[in-house]
């Protein structure tokens, strides 16, 4: 028996010491500064991370730990998000500004340090201080770690492709003339596949994404919507795609022509081509789920060719794409994807509860100063709320900084659990209701001890319009339990809560004029902020955040900020 469990224990041991050498520092440096590139017959001077659009892919294994040097050199304040990274202890490397850092000024820098746990996939990152992840984003591969493999087929090929969003425009100049007369902003002059416009748009015919592929490959594409305020459909012609994870969570497989893909999300396809060698038309266009609500509704697209096809068949086939506003297509796609059971980092839904919300998300009105003229609805400013607050950022000192060190005056822990007034949430009769429209700018967070599950119920309303909103959580997965349309019946609704698979995501998108529920637990202390993804919404305030107490161990404490963290 001594010699069993001597034996047991070199063997764990052994185990141990392999993930740790499987394991990985990788380093890099992000060079932030201005870049004058050419578009759409037009020249602009853009932000840019190494002089590139998209920014650099990096590539890691789960288990690494990444250092990433950021210089600014630009003129703007800049801090970089690793979107849908836990930051398990390492919650001064998420970096959403005056949330749990202060910005990097022009001329400075500040280095973020943080491991990959318990994820792989496919993530992001881009600038999180005003709209400059317009051009500020890159691909975050993270792959199994050595010995690992994937829940399914090995790809012949990983492609990662990033749908992105661009003006012929300073998009801060777009942001701070919005903010000024409180109207909506200025659209986009386009949309991108991997930073290129495509050849339906003016002076774009060279500046069309091209992918080569072999007949009878299988291909691994990680899809990234970067762009700042669309849903974007994708589908390529005359191929099918088999949805095998989102937001670097496994799925069951799911077969489709066309995905759908929120500002913030990622989907991970298996493209296998297996039609006649030519080459196919790559598209992607917006889901306009408001009514009456102008967008920019042009279309992108790409060319993928088949090697060694014939000369005559060098026509690109265009595939159909959903219509703009076509909601049911866009349910179908988001509702019908459930998790792979037992897949690596899979987790079960927890079942006991100790926070209930229900939170309604939709934009609103602030009133317009004296003696001023404003564009927004009614001679108003545009306004976004959850739950009738209004989320105002702090300026003099970062959230995580303040829960730390215990500094009062920064925020207020009275974020309520439910909505101040109850309404006929999704009648549009309540669209102009001036009772429900004017929420009170307020830094109001949400507290919850270490540990504790909290249920969301995201509840989309009518005020100003109805809309589907990619709800974006930092710092934690959750499990969506269910998506419908109408205001949430807890009596019936609660009937169709999946508790065995439903889908894992960090980004979710409430249906317009409907809801989603979504569950988490709470195991990471810091400063946490949930906000909506389309970036024209969160300078309104349609944001809050959890401050997640520390746990009992030293394991679960949150450790003191980095010596060269950014001082506001």
């Amino acid at each position: 028996m001594a010699r069993l469990e001597f034996a047991i224990t070199c063997a764990l041991t052994l185990l141990a010491l392999s993930s740790v050498a499987s394991a990985a520092i990788v380093e890099h440096t992000f060079q932030v500064k201005n870049l004058t590139v050419s578009k759409l017959c037009h020249r602009q001077v853009i932000t840019a991370v190494n002089g590139s659009l998209p920014g650099p892919t990096i590539r890691v294994k789960e288990g690494d730990t990444l250092h990433v040097h950021v210089v600014n050199e630009s003129p703007y304040n800049v801090t970089i998000h690793w979107h849908g990274v836990f930051q398990l202890m390492s919650g001064w490397a998420d970096g959403p500004s005056y949330m749990t850092q202060c910005p990097i000024r022009p001329g400075s820098s500040y280095t973020y340090r943080f491991t990959i746990t318990k994820q792989e996939g496919t993530l992001w990152w881009h600038a999180h201080v005003s709209w400059l992840r317009a051009t500020v984003y890159g691909a975050l591969v993270i792959r199994p770690r050595s010995g690992h493999k994937y829940p399914f087929p090995k790809p012949h090929r990983e492609v990662p492709i990033l749908l992105g969003e661009w003006w012929n425009a300073n998009v801060i100049d777009v942001e701070n003339q919005a903010q000024a007369t409180g109207a909506a902003p200025n659209n986009s002059d386009a949309y991108t596949i991997n930073g290129r416009p495509g050849n339906l748009y003016n002076c774009s015919k060279k500046n069309t994404y091209k992918l080569k592929v072999q007949q009878g490959k299988t291909y691994l594409l990680r899809i990234i919507n970067a762009a700042l305020n669309n849903q974007l459909f994708f589908t390529i012609a005359d191929h099918k795609m088999t949805v095998v994870a989102v937001d670097a969570s496994y799925t069951k497989p799911f077969v489709t022509n066309v995905v759908l893909v929120a500002p913030g999300q990622t989907t991970d396809v298996l493209l296998t081509t297996d039609q006649t060698p030519g080459a196919y038309y790559m598209a992607a266009r917006p889901y306009a789920s408001a009514p009456n609500v102008p967008i920019n509704n042009s279309t992108t697209r790409g060319i993928m060719v088949y090697e060694n096809a014939p000369s005559t068949s060098m026509t690109p086939k265009m595939p159909a794409l959903p219509r703009l506003n076509d909601t049911a297509t866009a349910h179908r796609l988001n509702s019908n994807l459930t998790s792979l059971v037992g897949a690596p980092h899979w987790a079960p839904v927890p079942r006991d509860v100790d926070e209930h919300m229900y939170v309604t998300v939709g934009l609103g009105l602030e009133r317009c100063e004296k003696n001023r003229t404003c564009g927004g609805p009614n001679g108003q400013k545009l306004s976004a709320s959850m739950n009738n607050h209004s989320f105002q950022f702090p300026t003099k000192l970062s959230i995580l900084e303040a829960f730390f060190f215990n500094v009062k005056g920064i925020y207020t822990t009275d974020f309520p659990n439910k909505p101040p007034v109850k309404f006929d949430y999704t009648n549009t009769i309540n669209s102009n209701n001036t009772a429900l429209l004017f929420a009170p700018k307020r830094t109001s967070v949400k507290k919850v001890k270490f540990n504790a599950t909290v249920e969301m119920i995201l509840q989309d309303t009518s005020l100003i319009t109805l809309e589907n909103h990619p709800m974006h959580l930092h710092g934690f997965n959750f499990h969506v339990l269910a998506q419908g349309f109408g205001n949430f019946n807890t009596r019936t609704d609660r009937k169709k809560f999946n508790l065995v698979d439903p889908q894992i995501r960090n980004t979710i998108g409430v249906p317009v004029g409907g809801w989603a529920a979504i569950r988490f637990t709470a195991d990471n202390p810091g400063a946490w902020i949930m906000h909506c993804h389309l970036d024209v919404h969160l300078p309104l305030g349609l944001a809050t955040a959890f401050v997640v107490e520390n746990g009992p161990t030293p394991a679960t404490t949150l450790p003191p900020p980095p010596k060269d963290l950014p001082k506001c």
